[in-house]
Parts: C-alpha cells; sequence; structure tokens
C-alpha cells in the first residue's frame, strides 16, 4: 500500500503501555477471552495453551508506549488506514442519505477495558457497539503473518476495514435488527444469523479497498493479501487446525471460500448496497 503520505485520523486512542489488573487464572478472564475470540472469527483456544500466547510488539515496530508517530510507523499505518475508512464512509452514508460518525479506534497493549468487557490481546481485534470504539493490540498483525500465515499491510488494512465495517452496521441499524432476530433463535440458527453479520462486515471492508484502490494507493497484490486473510480466519479452516474437523453449524463468522467472496463482492462493486447477505442464502 502506497500509505505514508495518507490523512492521519484524529480518532487513534493509544493506550499502550497503560497498567490495567488482570484477571488472574480460568474464570472471568477465561470466559472474556472465549467470548471476544469468536468476535473476530478465529478460535481463541489456541492462545490458551502456554507459550501460544501472540507477542506484545510487532516485529516490525519498536515503539515504546506512546511512542511519538515519527517513531512509531505501525501506529501512522493504522492512523492512515482509519483515515481512508472514514472518507469512504463518509461518501458512502452521503450518498445513501445519511451521517457517518467516526469510531474510535483504540491501541492497547496485553489488556484493556472496553464497554464490552476486558479485552486481552490473544482475542484478537474487536469492534464494541457500547462504547463505539475498535480495540487492538498491534501484536495481532504479527500473529496474522506468522500464525495465520497471511502476511502484508493490506492484510493488516483489512482487519481494520473489517473491524470498521460492524460500525457501519451499527450506524444502519444492522445490529440491532440483527440482536433482536436473534431472541427467539436456536443457537444453530444465532450461528447462522451471526455469519451473515460477519460476513456483510467482511464485504463492507471491501467496499473500503475499492475505493482504496480509486484513489491509487494500492500496490500489485494488495488484493491477494487481503483474501488470504479472509480465507486464514474462514471458520472452516480454524476449526480444521484447532480440532482437526469441521462443524458447519457451529460457525459464527463464515467459511473461508465466503469471507473471500464476500470481500471481494465489496472491492468490485464499491457500493455497500451490494452487500445484503441478510437477503442472500448461505453459501
Amino acid at each position: 500500500m502506497q500509505w505514508s503520505s495518507g490523512r492521519r485520523s484524529e480518532n487513534v486512542e493509544d493506550r499502550r503501555g497503560a497498567s490495567v489488573p488482570l484477571i488472574a487464572g480460568g474464570g472471568l478472564g477465561t470466559i472474556v477471552l472465549l467470548l471476544l475470540g469468536l468476535f473476530f472469527g478465529f478460535d481463541p483456544s489456541a492462545f490458551l495453551q502456554t507459550g501460544n500466547r501472540p507477542e506484545s510488539v510487532p516485529e516490525s515496530s519498536t515503539e515504546a508506549p506512546n511512542a511519538s508517530p515519527a517513531t512509531d510507523p505501525q501506529r501512522e499505518f493504522v492512523s492512515v488506514v482509519l483515515a481512508d475508512t472514514e472518507d469512504t464512509w463518509r461518501d458512502a452514508f452521503r450518498d445513501l442519505g445519511r451521517t457517518y460518525s467516526e469510531p474510535k479506534l483504540v491501541l492497547f497493549t496485553d489488556v484493556a477495558r472496553s464497554a464490552c468487557g476486558m479485552a486481552q490481546s490473544a482475542v484478537g481485534p474487536f469492534y464494541c457497539p457500547s462504547d463505539r470504539k475498535v480495540y487492538l493490540d498491534l501484536s495481532f498483525f504479527r500473529a496474522l503473518r506468522d500464525r495465520f500465515g497471511a502476511p502484508g499491510d493490506f492484510a493488516q488494512a483489512y482487519v481494520i476495514a473489517h473491524e470498521v465495517g460492524h460500525h457501519a452496521q451499527l450506524l444502519l441499524g444492522i445490529t440491532e435488527r440483527v440482536q433482536r432476530s436473534g431472541e427467539q433463535m436456536s443457537p444453530t440458527q444465532k450461528n447462522a444469523l451471526s455469519v451473515k453479520q460477519e460476513l456483510q462486515a467482511d464485504c463492507f471492508a471491501g467496499v473500503w479497498g475499492y475505493h482504496a484502490r480509486q484513489r491509487q494507493i494500492l500496490d500489485p497484490g494488495d488484493l491477494e493479501e487481503a483474501l488470504r486473510a479472509a480465507a486464514a480466519i474462514g471458520d472452516d479452516r480454524l476449526q480444521q487446525q484447532s480440532r482437526g474437523h469441521v462443524v458447519p453449524d457451529s460457525f459464527t463468522h463464515g467459511s473461508s471460500a465466503q469471507r473471500t467472496r464476500w470481500f471481494k463482492r465489496g472491492f468490485d462493486s464499491g457500493d455497500p448496497r451490494q452487500c445484503d447477505t441478510f437477503a442472500t442464502a448461505r453459501r
């Protein structure tokens, strides 16, 4: 990506280095880990084993807590990607006759408090609708490359754009409708509904990718990086890796094929109206 000259967002909240008490042992801390780990789409049980937790500092970054932008290229990268999503969604909402309000993105190390509970780095990035913030420990980018086999800056940008896609869903009223619909559903039906919501966030990430391409900031191979990342965190691939078998009824984010297909649909169209996963049979 040609990102270095891009606008920087003012909505990055840097909490790295902040002291937050951890909940020791299993108990609530483990429950939060398991629940929030599902939010992004990988099996958090892999990180509950000794020695499997991602490193707390990304390889490409040597930042100190609250490092200045001049010495913190990864923070700069996140800020530029977030700013670009802001520009994309501001225009998209205007076309829909709506006003886009920007989310905050919280950078943290190891653990952070959110309105959705305590977040640990092993859960991966997530969006909290209660405080309208995206939470990201930059160590996930190393895990994305080393554990999930999806390197590259556009793969990282896809992660951010996916979580911002959940913010767009909240503003469009989709999140509330999903929550209401799920109240009377069986666990299997709720899983299927969750898959549709997550696939739409993938499609929304693709919409951002389309506009990033229009702004000529993508490099050759960037699309393949994002598709590789989407495939790497498909439920089927993650279940096969962690359990040795696949249980489709337990999917909450979609298969590798579904995730790549919906990202590509958004990337090809650039139109969020083409991302109605709820009107499309799960396939």
